[in-house]
């Protein structure tokens, strides 16, 4: 896709209403500070729209980015940030199920784990979790560029038998810096836009 049109069109916080579009919602979540903002912002060919920092947690809303006026990719904030309270945590979490349970539009989750390290518990209960609720996540394996391709097979590997994934669950490893993975996404998210209707 040629991106034409990129709005951040709503931003909700916890006690916002959320919106109820009639276009495809794509969500990507993941733990603070493993890469969303720049993986959002690699494949959309901008340097800054989604806000990018060294300190994890920046995320605090629910941003609707509206795409060629024909679907809407959805930043949520991101979990396991240790520095802020367990209440605030856990608004955040809710305001996040919310939108999973109660949005028309949501028909896919790009779920992002750290390639360097071992999924986390945190990682392994919010996969569950979206399981649960009718979601089949798509695994972006971020911070490719930072390990060698050997050690990127072994990662895959891990985070497929950590998370339970059957074979046929896309694991995509991803790198802002070099673009590995961003045109197989985008190969992802064109089908979703093309062959799934709300």
């Amino acid at each position: 896709m040629v991106i034409k049109s990129l709005e951040l069109e709503t931003v909700c916080g916890i006690t916002s209403t959320l919106p109820q579009h009639t276009q495809i919602e794509m969500a990507f979540w993941g733990r603070s500070n493993v890469g969303k903002s720049s993986l959002l912002n690699t494949l959309w060919n901008r340097k800054s729209m989604a806000r990018i920092s060294s300190q994890p947690g920046k995320t605090q809303t629910i941003n609707y980015y509206h795409i060629n006026d024909v679907c809407y990719m959805v930043d949520l904030p991101g979990y396991g940030y240790a520095k802020i309270s367990r209440e605030t945590a856990a608004k955040w979490l809710k305001m996040i199920e919310r939108y999973i349970e109660t949005s028309q539009a949501l028909r896919v989750v790009f779920l992002l784990i750290d390639i360097r390290h071992m999924p986390t518990k945190k990682d392994v209960e919010t996969y569950r979790m979206l399981f649960e609720k009718g979601f089949n996540p798509l695994i972006i394996a971020t911070k490719a560029d930072k390990i060698s391709r050997h050690a990127k097979e072994k990662q895959i590997a891990a985070i497929r038998r950590e998370l339970g994934l059957s074979q046929e669950t896309p694991v995509i490893p991803f790198s802002a810096v070099t673009k590995e993975g961003k045109d197989e996404i985008w190969e992802y998210i064109d089908y979703f836009i093309e062959e799934i209707s709300v």
